[in-house]
């Protein structure tokens, strides 16, 4: 497919990125894995039993979750759609 400056390919490649870099954010975001700690990754803090019991893998205490929880995860700032404000740039 003729794609102007572009070489071929170069529009399923930038797909296949989107769908990549996708993938790996949901897999970041499935949560913790593994055995849980028993004390807090940030504060050392004892994590509670019940807490360590609902969610496999957990590594932090409640606090230092829900103050995580509260951030904006910073997220890429790479327009691969191709759309005509990012050619004009």
């Amino acid at each position: 497919m003729a794609g102007g400056w572009s070489r071929d390919g170069a529009v399923n490649e930038q797909i296949e990125a989107s769908i990549n870099d996708e993938l790996a954010r949901l897999k970041a975001r499935r949560g913790p894995s593994g055995e849980s700690r028993t004390h807090c990754a940030e504060c050392d803090e004892p994590i509670p039993e019940a807490r360590r019991a609902a969610i496999p893998g957990v590594k932090l205490c409640i606090d230092c979750q829900s103050e995580r929880d509260g951030r904006a995860a910073p997220r890429g700032g790479i327009n691969r759609r191709g759309s005509k404000d990012s050619q004009l740039k």
